[in-house]
């Protein structure tokens, strides 16, 4: 009988990044044993990428905002698909957690008179993200790991989940496997915190890095929860495009609020040609006035570059294929012209957004204060995942929660930049909050040996196929990823969608083939084995979800459905596993808002 490293804990969270960390925190502070599973090092998250600023109505900069038109705000990105409770709490409690984190040793920009400043940003109708230069996000984490350090919580980095392990329909840990030894890990907890990001590595171009393959999502689908939303991924507007090297690596939104503007090959700035309707009594209709704007006049309204990311998105793929787009297939986005505003500007800008200066320079030998940035679409993140209660961020399934980018319903159909930062911040403490209280009420409880081993049995099959049929993983990871950005990126069609199911199907069958050589010691081509299971999950989740809908719909938007439809206004679409094994689309009705949610709704209009 095989014996497995096993720990067992109160409170078991998988993902350390900043949602992760905000839960193990929390959990701790509420007096549970907590353990940290990480697949990279602890703090290697792409909370780091959220560079702009963290959303919470402070109403430091204008004395108008309140958490009210926060909601509001959320609620309009989101095309009113959001959980409208999730939305609330977002909005109420955003500034609390910024506070807090303050007192912990965060180190915000400030304003004159020494309050947190905070800039503008997409679809936020008052300046709001609170904002360390463009580094924010990195901020936050350093703050984070150096809280957590002084917490009794265990932390194992480069490990990575395999399964969930339940207990009848209770979830109670989890088996890994030590990505440098190769060695399975069993891990038993009264509660489980799935706080693991992104789907971006389903696609070829992304901003996200390697650990990025919707495990979480997967994770939580295999073990009976449902999925929500799941057509609804981002693709932020400002990626890199040249070099090819660094094609998808991304630009922050921080560069338009502090007034960058976009302009195609002709010099013109294009996004003033199509500014929607619901937006246009906000968005400025001259230069001149969201120039205004970006310098912090409330009399001015804001520049079309900072209309929402979905929106900004399809403009530049517009004028690409119309060709009107850079040499390397994206736009032009310049932050230099405000040198004709500023007299100091090369110093401005390299204040303001230092990040950003030195990644042009490193990386593409382009200086930011002097000539343009080549910018195009990025896949960046998912707005669906695993299907949440507002309140507690419990899943579907009893004990398994979930926070950040892997959970669904804050932000609908779109979310607004700098909403990523305050929702791990304020659903990472409830989610350690209530899987703490979950975790005193039912102890863990130890696995049957026989469901492991059948698990890690399946972990190890890449080692023992042979023959003419079995192929690499890379292969079959690289042409995943090629077949999501053709036929289920941006811009989507029926036919295209179908040919992606049947691809998938086929993939799928490559994919239970793959082999890898040598042994479970450092060994990367068995790592790229076992994402593939989760990258396909989460593809076909995608997909279908995509095909149910048709209409278009914030980060969703079919070619052959180019408007939307109020039939499809008033549900989520859910996906979960049918008995025989096969993935389920079911359309689950919204459930009815509170009136003076409606009535706040309705005066933000």
């Amino acid at each position: 009988m095989t014996v497995y490293e096993t720990h067992t804990y109160d409170v078991l969270v998988i993902g350390a990044g900043g949602a992760g960390l905000r839960a193990a925190i929390e959990a701790a502070h509420s007096g549970a044993s907590v353990g940290l599973v990480c697949k990279s090092l602890m703090g290697k998250a792409h909370t780091v990428m959220a560079e702009g600023g963290v959303a919470a109505a402070l109403a430091n900069t204008d004395e108008r905002d309140n958490w009210q038109v926060h909601f509001a705000d959320t609620m309009r990105g989101g095309q009113y698909l959001n959980n409208w409770r999730m939305a609330e709490l977002h909005a109420r409690e955003a500034p609390d957690r910024v506070r807090e984190l303050e007192a912990w040793g965060a180190v915000f920009d400030r304003t004159a008179d020494g309050r947190i400043l905070q800039r503008n940003f997409g679809g936020h109708k008052y300046p709001r993200l609170a904002h360390v230069g463009d580094r924010t996000g990195l901020e936050i984490i350093r703050t984070l790991q150096d809280y957590v350090i002084h917490q009794p919580v265990e932390v194992n980095m480069e490990c990575t989940v395999i399964s969930l392990l339940r207990d009848g329909n209770r979830v109670t840990g989890a088996l890994a496997y030590d990505r440098e030894r190769g060695r399975f890990k069993v891990f038993v907890a009264g509660a489980v915190v799935l706080a693991t990001g992104g789907i971006g590595r389903a696609y070829r171009i992304t901003s996200n890095s390697w650990e990025y393959t919707g495990d979480g999502q997967s994770l939580a689908y295999n073990a009976g929860a449902a999925l929500q939303d799941m057509e609804f991924v981002q693709f932020h507007p400002t990626g890199m495009v040249w070099p090819p090297s660094v094609r998808g690596i991304l630009v922050t939104e921080g560069v338009r609020g502090e007034g960058g503007v976009l302009v195609n090959n002709e010099g013109r700035r294009f996004m003033f040609d199509d500014i929607p309707e619901n937006y246009r009594s906000q968005t400025a209709d001259n230069e001149e006035e969201g120039w205004r704007y970006t310098q912090g006049d409330k009399s001015a309204r804001r520049p079309p570059e900072l209309l929402t990311r979905d929106h900004v998105a399809r403009c530049i793929m517009r004028e690409v294929r119309e060709g009107r787009g850079s040499p390397h297939g994206g736009v032009f986005l310049d932050i230099s012209w405000i040198g004709s505003k500023l007299p100091n500007a090369e110093e401005h800008i390299k204040r303001k957004l230092p990040s950003m200066y030195h990644q042009f320079k490193q990386l593409a030998d382009i200086d930011i204060t002097k000539e343009p940035m080549e910018v195009g679409p990025t896949t960046h993140y998912v707005m669906g995942g695993i299907r949440v209660d507002g309140d507690t961020q419990m899943s579907t399934v009893p004990g398994l929660f979930a926070a950040g980018e892997c959970a669904a319903g804050l932000h609908g159909a779109n979310r607004l930049g700098g909403n990523s930062l305050s929702d791990l911040l304020v659903f990472g403490k409830r989610a350690g909050e209530h899987a703490a209280l979950f975790a005193s009420q039912n102890p863990a409880v130890l696995p049957h040996q026989d469901a492991i081993d059948v698990l890690a049995s399946y972990a190890l099959a890449p080692f023992e196929r042979e023959g003419d049929s079995v192929e690499g993983p890379y292969q079959v990871q690289h042409d995943l990823q090629a077949m999501m950005q053709d036929l289920a990126g941006i811009v989507r069609r029926e036919e295209d969608m179908q040919k992606a199911l049947s691809g998938l199907a086929v993939l799928r069958a490559r994919a239970s083939q793959v082999s890898v050589p040598g042994n479970r010691e450092y060994n990367p081509g068995w790592h790229t084995a076992l994402d593939l299971a989760n990258l396909l999950t989460i593809s076909e989740a995608i997909t279908r979800s995509a095909l149910e809908r048709k209409e278009s719909r914030g980060g969703h938007f079919r070619d052959d459905y180019p408007e939307k439809d109020p039939a499809f206004a008033h549900f989520n679409t859910v996906v979960t596993r049918g008995p025989d094994g096969r993935m389920q689309i079911t359309r689950v009705p919204l459930p009815e808002m509170r009136d003076d949610l409606k009535q706040i709704i309705e005066e933000q209009k």
